[in-house]
């Protein structure tokens, strides 16, 4: 359930309302490409901009999608415990498989505030939980000595690692044997050969089978054919992320007829800069010519 390729998906927007029908096209075609699980309402599917009615409505949406041919892993964080445990509950009840819960941002905890947030959250969500840190979003990042405390105390079955620092595998390994997911598509490689087990991809969005090779070849001692996909995808990943995610993914996928470029305030879509650096690359990878590839 936690390796290989999960795809952080983004929230397709028309004038202002969620397309749930954009959002269920797109998920059923990463499932036929060969990706391994679903996180709607994360980072990437603008959660702080999302009512608790479209909350539930996308992750309803996903689990219909996936009908248990992959795991949904539902983006559940808040940077407030109250409003964490309202939305895993609401994962739960609609029959997501397990809760993808970000550290809270702005509000920077100590590892305490940390630890007692993410018990709160295990004991009366009642979901599986995957730790989601990512300091560069939220000021706080989940230290290796709370990840290990929590794994002890707490339905946590994995972590989703975005730290921008691959000896965070290391550190993880050697304080917890949770697995470990790539939460940076460009450290992916990196972290698979320090011991990650997996990805939360973003750029999976837009090139699902590759990503998917990738994982497959290093799991399977492949690594010059993973490198090569690596270094394939490399300039893809860096224009995906030249301005805010999901900004420049939305982009690609808009040029690509997936879903609008329309992201809520305070994001607002790309430039034509990034736009172009986009298409630069979609066209590079002949993506353009077939989508899915």
């Amino acid at each position: 359930m936690y390796k290989g390729t999960l795809v952080a998906l983004p929230t397709p927007f028309q004038r202002g309302e969620v397309d749930l029908d954009s959002f269920r096209k797109h998920a059923q075609d990463l499932i036929s490409a060969g990706i391994r699980g679903l996180c709607p309402c994360g980072t990437t599917g603008e959660s702080p901009v999302l009512s608790d009615d479209e909350h539930r409505e996308l992750i309803a949406a996903t689990v219909e999608v996936a009908d248990g041919k992959v795991p949904v892993i539902a983006g559940t964080g808040s940077n407030d415990t109250r409003k964490a445990i309202r939305h895993t509950k609401t994962a739960k009840m609609v029959g997501a498989q397990a809760a993808l819960v970000v550290t809270p941002y702005y509000n920077r905890p100590s590892q305490e505030g940390l630890y007692r947030h993410y018990m709160e959250i295990s004991e009366q969500g009642d979901l599986p939980m995957v730790l989601y840190s990512v300091p560069s979003r939220t000021g706080v990042a989940i230290a290796p000595e709370t990840v290990a405390r929590l794994q002890r105390s707490a339905n946590v079955v994995a972590i989703k690692e975005a730290g921008g620092c691959v000896d965070r595998v290391t550190q993880l390994r050697a304080a917890c044997d949770l697995p470990i997911l790539s939460g940076d598509d460009g450290l992916t490689l990196p972290m698979l050969s320090m011991g990650a087990v997996g990805s939360i991809s973003v750029v999976a969005n837009i090139a699902p089978r590759n990503v998917e090779d990738m994982n497959t070849a290093h799991n399977e001692g492949r690594p010059d054919e993973a490198r090569a996909i690596h270094e394939e995808l490399a300039p893809l990943t860096r224009a995906l992320f030249l301005e805010t995610n999901p900004v420049p993914v939305k982009s690609a996928l808009a040029s690509l007829g997936v879903m609008t470029r329309e992201v809520r305030l305070p994001l607002v879509a790309a430039s034509s800069t990034c736009q172009q650096a986009v298409m630069i690359e979609l066209e590079r990878c002949g993506l353009l010519a077939g989508h899915m590839s």
